[in-house]
């Protein structure tokens, strides 16, 4: 009795342990076994992509998930187990579509009807809808195989151009000017640091200049000072009083009438005044060569 204790109790864990891996499998596939679901049924012409735990989406919201793909030799199709939400009833009408995914993969799309709901382990007819992957195929592979003959013309108009001499010695020139460039900028980073330097010696030399003149303006501000002292009026009365007089005798002695201008204008009394000068002159002639006429000395 112990014995048949002992082997049933490793059948059940052996039993638990193969329902645990079952079930463990399943949910790392993305099968929840324990979520209750409504059955239904789809048959399909290929299944390329289409792997078990798909999802199954309404407006893009997931209502279910594929469960199990079979193939039946009888009808020579794909049958596809699906397994929808407990509260998602299908309406009759309804269809299903297989979309393929940019990166490969597939899912199930519902295109719901507007009858009455579908009974469980119903067969819900496919429809041709086109993918993103068909739209890919049936729109943009046209334009890329257009396109593939200009891309290898400009690549190689891109290739003649790399291997043209005349980019390399362009490139070579630039290379050039990129030297000169950074000599420039090494030379005006030093005219920069020579003129911080010397940027205080002419501050302080503008310092002095100020100061300079500030001091000639303060010897301004006095020089006015003194002058509004000086009798400036006073001397300026004097001063046309002096012209006055002097535009005076320059009448008088412009007027031949005047006493100063008979003097001045009369050539009688300056021929006059030339010949007692000459004569003068030449009795002081005389003098000096015969004193003895004109001066007698007698010594006792």
């Amino acid at each position: 009795m112990k014995f048949f204790n002992k082997n049933v109790k490793i059948a059940l864990t052996v039993i638990a342990g193969l329902v645990l891996l079952y079930w463990g499998i399943n949910y790392l596939k993305g099968i929840n076994l324990l979520t209750p679901a409504n059955y239904y049924y789809t048959e399909v012409e290929s299944s390329d992509g289409l792997l078990q735990a798909a999802p199954i989406t309404v407006n893009g919201f997931q209502v279910g998930q594929v469960r199990e793909i079979k193939y039946d030799y009888d009808k020579n199709k794909i049958t596809v187990m699906l397994a929808m939400d407990k509260n998602m009833k299908v309406p009759k009408g309804s269809t299903i579509n297989m979309v393929s995914g940019l990166m490969g993969g597939a899912s199930l799309v519902l295109n719901l009807g507007k009858g009455p709901a579908m009974e469980t382990g119903s067969y819900i007819p496919t429809a041709e809808k086109p993918g993103l992957m068909d739209h890919v195929t049936e729109n943009v592979m046209p334009m890329v195989t257009n396109m593939l003959p200009k891309v290898d013309s400009i690549m190689n108009n891109v290739n003649g151009l790399t291997g043209d001499p005349a980019l390399a010695a362009a490139l070579s020139r630039l290379d050039g000017i990129t030297r000169q460039l950074q000599i420039s900028a090494q030379q005006l980073t030093m005219l920069m640091s020579n003129l911080n330097r010397s940027v205080p010696g002419v501050v302080n030399n503008v310092n002095g200049i100020t100061s300079n003149l500030t001091g000639a303006s303060s010897n301004l501000t006095d020089l006015s000072e003194s002058l509004k002292q000086l009798p400036l009026d006073e001397t300026m009365n004097k001063l046309n009083t002096t012209l006055a007089n002097l535009q005076a005798l320059s009448e008088q002695l412009n007027d031949k009438n005047s006493s100063l201008g008979k003097v001045i204008n009369d050539r009688e009394l300056y021929d006059n005044a030339n010949h007692a000068i000459a004569s003068l002159d030449s009795l002081l002639t005389d003098i000096k060569a015969h004193p003895k006429r004109y001066i007698n000395v007698k010594v006792f």
